[in-house]
């Protein structure tokens, strides 16, 4: 059985976007630095500091996760969402095209629910006419399932 929602919609699709494990390798290396500046003024300092630190890079990492569901009814795009009868055009974006799409491309109306270490990505077009927002782009590891799952 497919998962649902507080609504009873059945999940098409679903993707938790956080940061690699890169980025989280950089805040343990930030925070193991602060050792070495603190340290040579306050010996406990040299544990506190950089524990305190990596909490603080830790909880900044964690405000960066944004979600994507696509359910029966409804496109979910971090805090934003859409019906899907109001999704038009949906377009898979490879890491090239989506730099360009939210480059000099872009709509200054659209919607853009981007992370800055995702390559790839979706222009869902909005059939909205009240709607003065042309489209969306939507970071993604897997644009074509999640293309499918809007067009399906």
């Amino acid at each position: 059985m497919a998962p649902q929602t507080h609504t009873g919609s059945t999940v098409r699709y679903s993707e938790r976007l956080g940061p690699t494990p890169a980025w989280w390798f950089v805040a343990a290396v930030l925070a193991a630095m602060t050792a070495v500046m603190v340290y040579p003024v306050w010996h406990w300092g040299g544990l506190i500091v950089p524990l305190i630190t990596f909490a603080l890079l830790v909880l900044a990492l964690r405000a960066t996760i944004k979600s994507v569901v696509v359910t029966d009814r409804e496109l979910y795009a971090g805090v934003a969402h859409i019906e899907r009868a109001l999704v038009g055009e949906v377009t898979p974006l490879d890491k090239q095209q989506a730099f360009e799409a939210r480059g000099f491309r872009l709509d200054a109306r659209a919607f853009l629910m981007t992370r800055p270490w995702i390559g790839p990505a979706v222009r869902i077009d909005i059939a909205d006419p009240a709607d003065p927002t042309p489209y969306w782009i939507v970071s993604t590891r897997r644009p074509e399932e999640l293309a499918a799952a809007l067009r399906g």
